[in-house]
């Protein structure tokens, strides 16, 4: 059986452990892309050289350029900046996109078959970018975050009482930041609904430290963001894609009438499969939940308006 071929945009903390992480899977042979000389390199030698320890035989591949990545099955983009003090969202937002959509443009020429994840930020507006840039159909360009996001959820849930993550199921809906929708009706602990186990009060509290998971972390390590959650969450996607698992995560995904909502990219419950985003599954909202995912498409939109506002400046 052929490997699989994934190329990795940006060799940064988030690429650079994608790439690890994918190379460990070892169903898929890795090029990582990165405009700093060597960088992408030294991190392809590396993590290649860990093969013989760790038992696979995943070919790493550096570069700085796009031939290697050439009829790749699935490119996860991770670049772009962080933003640094004095820096306007809007500047970020025109950085960003710049750099987008250069590589999205080189992908689309490259690999004009592949399924597309984007990682960068922010992260609602880059996906949608990556859409229009690409002219790919909309099951083939993925937003991650909603894995990341329910990943921080379970996690603060499973501390809270004591028991294993494994155990705790939910998910969130929406942009990614701070409109985000979690579901506490929704989430489950081994088929225990959360409000069964937790004062409203507590889920509250969990809820917003979730919200706000990106930023603690950044708070916390001063210099630079989140990479170990952030590429797995990348992975279990990947997973789900080149295997055909068919597994239900949440993603940011086009939409087109679902939850009344249509022209943007929006977490959302998705069956991923061989040929991307399956199907997206719509659930039953209160009017609350509902009230709350209309103002996450709301910013999502703003968002997107000012993405491209900066890029015409």
């Amino acid at each position: 059986m052929p490997r699989y071929k994934v190329t990795v945009i940006g060799a940064g903390m988030v690429g650079g452990t994608t790439a690890q992480r994918l190379a460990e899977r070892d169903y898929a042979d890795v090029v990582l892309v990165d405009i700093v000389e060597g960088m992408p390199q030294g991190k392809a030698l590396d993590i290649t050289e860990a093969g013989p320890v760790y038992g696979y035989d995943s070919i790493v591949t550096g570069t700085n350029g796009y031939e290697e990545t050439a009829d790749s099955d699935l490119v996860v983009i991770t670049s772009g900046i962080a933003r640094k003090p004095g820096m306007s969202r809007d500047d970020l937002l025109k950085t960003n996109a710049g750099i987008v959509r250069e590589v999205t443009e080189k992908v689309k020429k490259t690999s004009p078959n592949a399924i597309l994840i984007v990682v960068s930020n922010p992260l609602d507006a880059m996906v949608t970018l990556t859409h229009k840039v690409s002219g790919f159909p909309k099951e083939r360009v993925i937003g991650m975050a909603g894995i990341l996001d329910s990943a921080r959820y379970r996690t603060f849930i499973a501390m809270e009482l004591g028991v294993s993550v494994e155990d705790v199921h939910g998910f969130v809906l929406g942009g990614h930041g701070d409109t985000m929708v979690p579901l506490p009706r929704y989430t489950t602990v081994a088929g225990i609904p959360l409000p069964s186990l937790l004062a409203k009060d507590r889920v509250d509290a969990i809820v917003d430290r979730a919200r706000n998971g990106g930023a603690e972390i950044v708070g916390l390590l001063k210099t630079g963001s989140a990479y170990y959650a952030p590429s797995a969450s990348v992975v279990d996607m990947v997973d789900s894609i080149l295997l055909d698992k068919k597994r239900v995560l949440p993603c940011a995904a086009y939409l087109e009438g679902e939850y009344g909502i249509s022209g943007i990219f929006m977490g959302v419950p998705c069956v991923l499969g061989a040929k991307g985003v399956e199907r997206v599954l719509e659930i039953d909202l209160t009017d609350e939940e509902k009230a709350a995912v209309n103002k996450s498409a709301d910013s999502v939109r703003e968002l997107w308006e000012a993405t491209q506002k900066a890029e015409q400046s």
